[in-house]
């Protein structure tokens, strides 16, 4: 690390990268960046930082800089091409986040579905206790000055995460998904054996998981869940409007009994793998059944408005697993209301793959309605449509536009659960508008 140098974010704006940017400022590091003009919700902890986001343009890049390129971008870019041009150190982001967590207890949060709400709920309680510096993929980034941990999230997304040697990892699942890169489920289980043959100390898998059971590894791995297999087993849950409560016990000795505000049973599991790597660190239990309990989550997920007389849900869920765990929530804490989905499929090739179980999973919804597909800068088109997830949901799917949502807006005293991770919220604004409206 250079204090003479400036820090230069290609796509200072990406989930990872703002996080990224903010853990250098916080270390006292000159820190700034350049991405897309429109606005995005990750700025706002880079704006009240003060970190210069300038809009890109090659004429930015200058002696001086160290560059970090955003994974989305390849060598073409007009600035990170004039920087290797200029022969800049560049790095990746994966690799210099790789090279940031050497000196400190690392703890890597992996899987398809689960990484931010785990990786927020191990900040936050970690961070209360001791000195913890955390990189969360919802934009959100502290350095803590001599920390003891260091809490971030392992994108498996094309193999990004190989770049890690933790100390520790969670493993919340293995799911097929990014079928623009992987291949099927094997080719994902490879790339998880690779990442969890680096971690240094033990794994914390989900038991439910079989990819994760028959992961072969020499590193230790514990694993937690409700079972009686499981090393770390939650008994007597209790999930009511609140949230949840359980007793935890590892290998039969009783660690006693959690609380959390939060709803949904992966959002158990997510504190049992908090749980998990907090008892194998010492950490003294009675002060994290006390963080539990103040954790409000991540950004975009679960995230709850009052809008009329409806509740409105905006939730990051763009894969059929995360889809039913959130439709999963919305029924514990509104057990007595109607459940309405509205889902903006992300990607052709991940909605073509993916179909049969994104039905199957929003028909756990009272009403289903979708957009039209997202597409991504490296998929404009493809042979699939939203029309053909719609014909094959049960009770069948409504496809609303930003200029016709008249039949959502016609429920009353219901819950909106808005999904994805596209550009979702413009519809959530014209819905709120309009349901403030009448």
């Amino acid at each position: 690390m250079d204090k003479a140098t400036v820090y230069y974010f290609v796509g200072i704006k990406g989930s990872g990268m703002s996080s990224l940017a903010l853990i250098l400022h916080d270390k006292g590091f000159k820190v700034e960046g350049s991405d897309i003009e429109q606005y995005t919700f990750t700025q706002k902890g880079l704006a009240a930082a003060g970190i210069k986001m300038l809009p890109f343009d090659a004429a930015n890049i200058h002696d001086g800089l160290t560059v970090i390129a955003g994974n989305s971008f390849t060598d073409e870019h007009p600035e990170i091409k004039k920087a290797r041009e200029m022969g800049l150190p560049v790095y990746r982001y994966h690799e210099f986040l790789g090279k940031l967590m050497e000196g400190y207890t690392s703890i890597g949060v992996a899987g398809t579905h689960g990484k931010t709400s785990t990786t927020g709920l191990l900040s936050h309680v970690l961070s209360n206790i001791a000195p913890t510096s955390y990189l969360i993929g919802d934009g959100t980034g502290k350095g803590t000055p001599d920390a003891r941990f260091f809490v971030f999230e392992a994108d498996e997304y094309r193999r990004h995460f190989v770049a890690y040697h933790p100390d520790y990892a969670i493993m919340t699942n293995v799911d097929f998904d990014h079928p623009d890169y992987y291949k099927d489920l094997n080719d994902v289980q490879s790339a998880f054996k690779q990442f969890g043959s680096q971690v240094k100390k033990g794994i914390f898998a989900w038991g439910d998981d079989e990819s994760l059971r028959h992961l072969d590894v020499e590193t230790p791995i514990y694993y937690y869940g409700t079972k009686d297999r499981d090393d770390f087993q939650a008994v007597n849950i209790k999930r009511t409007t609140k949230g949840s409560s359980f007793e935890v016990t590892y290998q039969g000795k009783s660690l006693g009994e959690f609380e959390i505000p939060l709803f949904g049973e992966h959002n158990v599991l997510n504190s049992m793998a908090v749980i998990a790597v907090a008892y194998f660190e010492k950490v003294d239990l009675d002060e994290i059944r006390r963080e539990l309990l103040s954790f409000s989550g991540v950004k975009r997920r679960f995230s709850e408005t009052k809008v009329g007389d409806m509740m409105l849900i905006d939730d990051y869920a763009h894969h059929p697993s995360e889809i039913k765990a959130t439709l999963d929530a919305a029924r514990q804490k509104y057990p007595d209301k109607e459940i309405l989905a509205v889902f903006q499929p992300h990607t052709y090739s991940r909605t073509k793959a993916l179909m049969d179980g994104f039905a199957a999973s929003l028909s756990k919804a009272d009403h289903v309605f979708l957009t039209n597909i997202f597409s991504s800068a490296r998929e404009k088109s493809g042979d699939v449509s939203s029309e053909d997830l719609a014909a094959k949901l049960p009770n069948g799917g409504e496809i609303i536009t930003m200029d016709s949502m008249a039949a959502l807006t016609a429920y009353h005293d219901a819950v909106v659960v808005f999904m994805g991770a596209g550009d979702i919220q413009k519809y959530e604004k014209v819905y709120e508008d309009a349901v403030n409206a009448r």
